[in-house]
């Protein structure tokens, strides 16, 4: 008999449906609040609301969930409305169309990175698929783009995203021999306009700070080090058996060690958020995300992304790194076609509204 279908904005109901032990994990690890949004739909707009929506129903009474990280604060709200459209791959919004718009893009400086861009104060990375540049307008002291060899930002095979993040990782070293200091590293890939990229041609870019780790990373650490102290428990390996009981895990590619996990997030900054814990930025990570981005693109008709690695710094510092691994976190910016932003107030300055169910998400990644 066929398990039903779960769904996020029954979160509160499948916590409650877990085992004891993975109930009061689950529970220590996340507030989760429903709510009923209600209304009355005027004479006028039934059609237009029935043929929308599938029915008057659906809209009268909308369930919410908002569910909350404890350690972090960091949240999400999920209407089952939005959350209840199907994924179609179609949604990226004109194949064809951004095709066309990143073959008519190119010529730019990144086509040319060796004459067109300049280098940093301690020269270049150079890779099989990739080549290193400075950032023009810098972040931060130490600020380089990791040029990708191919124009088309969504021409990425495996062995291309491992070159990536290893000429990436090299860079660091680098920085560090040039400024001792500059001991945090952030590595950080924005596909295409929708995701913050202001250049088509494919490219990640990577800082090295110096002080301490940028502010969300640094809170982060001491949320799992507070964590630590009040449950005498690791909160990353908490958190990954929390979203693995409740079926959001994903597995690694064979062979990958025990400590390289994945799962699709209950507290996703976006839509579709994928988050990736390994021991280190190795092979084996790099390889999961690839495959990851892969079935992205090919199953959930993504075309636009950001992909974050928090890393923790190297050598090591004063504080205490120690229960932190390497993060790396995925998520969807919507199609290229659409030219309104989707983050507003809410996502700045409250809770991040998303319209992808966690749950579908998995079973579509799972695939």
């Amino acid at each position: 008999m066929s398990q039903p279908e779960r769904r996020i904005t029954d979160l509160d109901a499948l916590i409650e449906s877990l085992l004891p032990e993975e109930r009061e994990l689950a529970r220590r690890l996340f507030e989760v609040i429903p709510a009923t949004g209600r209304m009355e739909v005027p004479e006028g707009m039934r059609d237009w609301v029935e043929k929308t929506f599938g029915s008057l129903e659906a809209v009268r009474e909308q369930r919410i969930i908002r569910v909350t990280d404890r350690v972090t604060l960091e949240g999400t709200l999920f209407n089952e409305l939005r959350a209840s459209r199907p994924f179609d791959a179609s949604e990226a919004g004109g194949a064809s169309n951004l095709e066309d718009e990143i073959e008519n893009a190119k010529g730019d400086p990144f086509c040319r990175p060796e004459e067109a861009t300049p280098a940093d104060v301690f020269g270049r990375v150079r890779g099989k698929h990739c080549v290193t540049a400075s950032n023009v307008a810098k972040y931060d002291g130490f600020h380089g783009l990791i040029v990708f060899d191919d124009h088309d930002p969504l021409d990425f095979t495996p062995e291309k995203v491992d070159d990536y993040v290893s000429v990436a990782l090299e860079w660091l070293r680098e920085a560090r021999k040039a400024d001792p200091e500059a001991k945090y590293p952030f590595l950080m890939w924005n596909c295409l306009w929708r995701a913050g990229s202001s250049v088509v041609h494919g490219h990640a870019q990577v800082t090295a700070a110096r002080g301490s780790h940028y502010p969300k990373i640094e809170r982060l650490r001491r949320g799992a080090v507070a964590y630590a102290v009040e449950h005498g428990s690791d909160y990353f390996s908490d958190l990954y058996r929390a979203h693995e009981a409740l079926g959001l895990a994903i597995e690694p590619p064979p062979g990958s060690p025990q400590d390289v996990r994945g799962f699709v997030s209950l507290t996703p900054a976006k839509e579709k958020e994928v988050v990736l814990l390994g021991p280190d930025l190795g092979e084996h990570l790099r390889f999961f995300l690839a495959g990851i981005l892969s079935r992205y693109t090919r199953d959930l008709g993504v075309s636009s992304f950001n992909v974050a690695f928090y890393i923790p710094p190297d050598p090591p510092t004063g504080e205490d790194w120690s229960r932190f691994p390497v993060v790396v976190r995925v998520v969807d910016r919507g199609t290229p076609a659409n030219r309104t932003s989707d983050i507003g107030a809410m996502e700045l300055y409250a809770a991040p509204v998303v319209s992808s169910d966690p749950f579908r998400v998995a079973g579509l990644l799972k695939g």
